[in-house]
């Protein structure tokens, strides 16, 4: 394990003298500084399937941005994950999520000692260089949710393929408005490197024929804050009067553009679905704003992402393809290319089912 240095001071105060994030540079694993071995914290060169997983591994956890109802329960499958490692478990993260408001506490970390760092990225490159430095500082990085490029981490732990969850929530919004009318998503932040993702996909699933009769007319953002959200949906309607759906692949802004229809007259007749959690969403399926929507489980996440960072930092793993780890209670998992561990494919939440699940 890393030998843990406490400096006193803020984060606020670190990112005034730390360097700023540059694109994707840095050492990569295996580099001088960037892996380690006995008490250096990184993976090491050569995987050890049976070396231990040592107690006190200081894992911590930095979202997109602290108070966010998706996150805070994607973090206490972590903490339940680290507390069977028996392992130091801490959170930390920025109020709003913008591009580089993650850097100043990924320095912070770094200089705390941290062994694992699990991140979701609000851009895929505006923390690299901070994250490569604290590579070579001895911490290894696991990127959770929402991804940097690939040279900036060692693993990757994907909620569902991209591609299922694109084609799930335009198959959805089909369904609900009849396979024809105009669309538009609702989105989180510009650069979210999940959300640009699935926004792609979902315009070339809905490039296929058999949605030939579906347009999409806009995209806005609401940064996963509530408030905006609720705004940007309350915006959309004005704009595009002939309005048939909205598909938010944002938990923050589905449930704030459900909040917004339920109280208007567009309720019953635009079509609104994404990815949500079951407890935000509960009222609005059961009082007809939402019909269905998406989402896999987020403690899942968390809990998958602290078993794989144990894992590389043990020296168990290094991330490369093919390699498989154990993650307690979720069993076996198998590392895919670019160091890329899927959960699992989402779950469809309707009338029906959501009362089965409580997160």
């Amino acid at each position: 394990m890393r030998k843990h240095i406490h400096y006193g001071v803020t984060a606020a105060a670190l990112a005034g003298v730390m360097l700023a994030a540059s694109a994707c540079g840095g050492t990569t694993r295996g580099d001088e500084g960037g892996s380690g071995s006995g008490s250096g914290g990184g993976p090491t060169a050569e995987a050890d399937p049976d070396a231990e997983i040592p107690e006190g591994l200081s894992i911590s956890y930095l979202p997109k941005q602290l108070n966010n109802p998706y996150h805070a329960v994607a973090n206490s499958g972590g903490e339940k994950a680290v507390e069977e490692l028996n392992g130091e478990y801490k959170e930390v993260g920025p109020s709003e999520a913008t591009a580089s408001s993650q850097v100043s506490y990924i320095n912070t970390l770094s200089q705390q000692g941290s062994d694992v760092i699990v991140i979701a990225a609000n851009d895929p490159n505006a923390v690299c260089g901070a994250l490569n430095q604290a590579r070579q500082a001895g911490s290894v990085v696991v990127t959770y949710d929402s991804d940097t490029k690939p040279d900036c981490r060692d693993l990757f732990i994907n909620q569902a393929t991209a591609e299922d969850i694109a084609k799930v929530q335009v198959e959805m919004i089909s369904e609900q408005i009849g396979g024809e009318g105009e669309i538009a998503f609702l989105s989180a932040t510009p650069n979210a490197t999940n959300q640009n993702t699935w926004l792609e996909m979902m315009e070339e699933e809905l490039a296929k024929d058999e949605y030939s009769g579906i347009e999409v007319v806009d995209t806005v953002y609401g940064n996963d804050d509530d408030q905006k959200s609720f705004n940007e949906m309350q915006a959309l309607l004005q704009t595009h009067p002939d309005l048939a759906g909205v598909v938010s692949p944002t938990t923050v802004g589905l449930a704030a553009a459900a909040r917004y229809l339920s109280g208007s007259d567009y309720k019953g007749e635009v079509a609104l679905t994404g990815l949500g959690t079951p407890n935000q969403m509960r009222e609005y399926v059961k009082n007809g704003t939402v019909e269905e929507f998406a989402l896999w489980d987020p403690a899942d996440l968390g809990y998958l992402a602290g078993y794989a960072g144990a894992s590389l930092s043990a020296g168990r793993i290094t991330g490369e393809e093919g390699q498989t780890f154990q993650a307690g209670e979720l069993g076996e998992y198998t590392i895919a290319a670019e160091g890329e561990v899927v959960l699992g494919p989402p779950t469809v939440f309707n009338e029906d089912n959501i009362d089965d699940y409580d997160f």
